[in-house]
């Protein structure tokens, strides 16, 4: 709709190298995807579709996903503040709160289970005689490079800025992956003799997202004297995200306080934070966790989300412009 293809570029490059960056970490031994949030073998399809199509909506009322509403933050966006707040308690409602047994007891039990986890990798290897590690080099490669040649192929996209955006938020993927299914790893809990992820809320092996980690955030400041209430990579990263944007924007005189034009965009921005906060969770994941993160483990259902948020962002797009269309009666 902008005539401008760059932004798609930098995300499909950022895609490609999180495949390509995750498939050489498993394939090393460095991780194993097959222990992430995204791969089990349940796939319940109504709560991602419905979930990625809320939050694409929400993120458009809202002027940004969770990530970019952390950026603007910390460039003195006070609606974006409002934002991280009421995304923040509605994912709490919907995590452990009274949209979470409406959502267990609907969207949730519409779901498949699959004989195999449901990354790509170990549904081919589940049909074909082929090693999964085999499977996941070969699909990691093959997907990963379709990702990125859709971003490199095109010579104008070829800029610092955008080469920076790809490469960058592919790569801190990774990383975080590493930090989290390697470096955070612990093979036997003392307590539970079970291994653990010691770095995450959820206790599984995680890289970034940006809505869940806005709940256990504002847990973690609220009960920060609960000494089981411990900095998690979620949280930390929200944190940095708001540090880094504010360091940026004062360095770069960017800095400038924002705040609602009126009544109208005040209640967009709720709405939006409100569909994201929902959206998120019941997706498993936002534009960052489930388009990025996911994705880069080659799980079904990240695949399933992605034309969700789409489509969601779709038809937010379309109602504003109906909004902002004159009135033929007046």
């Amino acid at each position: 709709m902008m005539s401008d293809l760059s932004r798609l570029r930098q995300w499909s490059l950022a895609i490609g190298v999180a495949i390509i960056g995750v498939t050489l970490l498993s394939t090393m031994g460095f991780i194993d995807v097959s222990k992430s949030l995204y791969t089990s073998s349940k796939l319940p399809y109504a709560s991602i579709a419905i979930g990625s199509i809320c939050f694409g909506f929400g993120m458009v009322l809202a002027s940004g996903c969770g990530s970019k509403t952390l950026v603007r933050i910390g460039g003195g966006n006070l609606k974006s503040f409002v934002v991280f707040l009421v995304l923040g308690i509605v994912a709490y409602m919907t995590l452990k709160g009274f949209l979470a047994v409406l959502r267990v007891n609907t969207l949730d039990t519409f779901f498949i289970t699959l004989n195999s986890n449901q990354d790509l990798p170990s549904i081919l290897s589940s049909k074909i005689a082929m090693p999964k590690v085999s499977a996941h080099l070969f699909l990691g490669c093959a997907i990963g490079g379709i990702f990125a040649l859709f971003a490199l192929l095109k010579k104008s996209f070829w800029s610092f800025n955008n080469l920076l955006a790809g490469f960058g938020v592919g790569l801190a993927i990774c990383s975080i992956w590493w930090i989290s299914g390697y470096l955070a790893f612990v093979t036997e809990d003392p307590q539970t003799l079970e291994e653990v992820f010691v770095a995450t809320n959820s206790g599984k092996m995680e890289s970034l997202s940006f809505v869940a980690p806005y709940a256990y955030s504002l847990d973690w400041l609220m009960l920060y004297s609960d000494t089981s209430k411990v900095l998690t990579i979620g949280i930390v990263a929200v944190l940095g995200m708001v540090c880094g944007s504010a360091v940026y924007a004062l360095l770069s005189g960017s800095f400038r306080w924002e705040s609602f034009a009126n009544v109208e965009d005040t209640a967009n921005h709720m709405l939006g934070a409100t569909l994201m906060g929902f959206g998120g969770i019941t997706a498993l994941g936002c534009t960052i966790g489930q388009g990025l993160s996911g994705i880069s483990t080659l799980a079904l259902g990240s695949f399933l989300a992605l034309p969700g948020f789409f489509l969601g962002a779709y038809l937010a797009l379309r109602y504003l412009q109906y909004r902002l269309a004159p009135n033929p009666c007046e």
